[in-house]
């Protein structure tokens, strides 16, 4: 991948989300303007996202869409008026476990939204796409750690097989019109301004509370931990790096990680497995207080453990997130005690 080092502002969808927030506060701070996109729904309390966009607004270099990607018409008229660059795609319907409950609402964003996305890149002939994929879709793949080379088409989950088919789109683009496209395969992204319906902040809630926390798979779940600030260092890098076509066909079966078109897939995980349980001990210890857990069963649609391999990342892009558990838990802490305080 060849460097673009445009300096053109960046659009980044679901601006007001908890990746997406995270990612245009660095490009700002490091000097880059962002125009975001995000339509504020309430999944989770709109009030987290309104308190992030507030923190945006500070920066002069900060413009932003109400909006929703699956209107087909306000997404043409972003992309077809606005001034920017590269686009990062963060914005879908986010959850596992809900989309066993709503599953129109990912059809709605994770594929009309992403479909009107791709033709907004296609049509202004973007320079690059970066869109969010997620671990979700190695499914019942068993073979740790989990490689952007191994096969993915046994997701187990409506919210994986969206991600997978976004995957699928984007490289359909990259072949047909040449749209340089990277997705990111996120692994369980946690820290400061983090999302209420994750596992962390969950855990942080049941524990000031005093609340039970649900343990599934009978607190032996392992998941492969990645903080915030090692997530948007990684995307920031990849920006500017595009995927370019390959000079010559691929011989023998294609590759699922690469592609000869302008297409390829990033794990973005810190390469290290942490057991559910040891997550809630280091809680316990930042808030000094005794965690009640329920052991419970496995729930549909998850699997008890992920790691990423992050070889191709390294290579590629010269980098390796590495927060140890410790230090993220304790700035997530120290975050959600200010963030709840005020």
């Amino acid at each position: 991948m060849a460097p673009v080092m445009s300096g053109q502002p960046v659009l980044v969808t679901g601006v007001a989300g908890f990746i997406g927030f995270a990612l245009a506060r660095r490009l700002l701070d490091n000097g880059r303007a962002v125009v975001g996109i995000d339509n504020v729904n309430d999944y989770y309390d709109p009030a987290l996202k309104e308190a992030r966009l507030a923190v945006l607004r500070q920066f002069g270099a900060f413009s932003f869409h109400r909006a929703d990607l699956a209107d087909r018409k306000t997404t043409e008229a972003i992309f077809r008026d606005g001034s920017f660059g590269p686009v990062v795609h963060l914005a879908a319907q986010a959850g596992v476990r809900y989309s066993l409950q709503n599953p129109h609402a990912y059809l709605d964003s994770n594929l009309s939204g992403f479909l009107n996305v791709l033709e907004g890149c296609r049509h202004r002939k973007s320079e690059h796409l970066i869109f969010a994929s997620s671990s979700s879709v190695y499914g019942s793949n068993r073979h740790l750690p989990f490689s952007v080379h191994d096969n993915v088409d046994h997701p187990i989950s409506l919210y994986a097989a969206t991600k997978k088919a976004n995957e699928l789109m984007a490289h359909a683009y990259s072949h047909l019109y040449g749209l340089p496209a990277t997705g990111l395969r996120f692994f369980t992204v946690y820290g400061p301004w983090g999302r209420p319906d994750m596992a962390m902040y969950i855990f942080a809630d049941a524990i000031t509370k005093g609340r039970p926390i649900r343990l599934f798979n009978h607190g032996h779940m392992r998941r492969d931990f990645t903080y915030v600030d090692d997530v948007v260092e990684a995307v920031e890098r990849i920006i500017d790096r595009a995927p370019a076509k390959a000079d010559t066909p691929a011989q023998g079966e294609p590759d699922p990680g690469s592609s000869c078109a302008p297409w390829r897939i990033f794990n973005i995980g810190n390469n290290k497995t942490v057991e559910i349980s040891r997550v809630v001990a280091l809680l316990e210890q930042e808030f000094d207080r005794r965690a009640v857990t329920e052991l419970v069963p496995m729930q549909p649609g998850d699997v008890p453990e992920t790691c990423a391999d992050i070889d191709d990342l390294m290579r590629e892009v010269g980098f390796k997130p590495a927060t140890p558990i410790e230090t993220g838990i304790r700035n997530f802490a120290a975050w959600y005690r200010d963030y709840h305080r005020r």
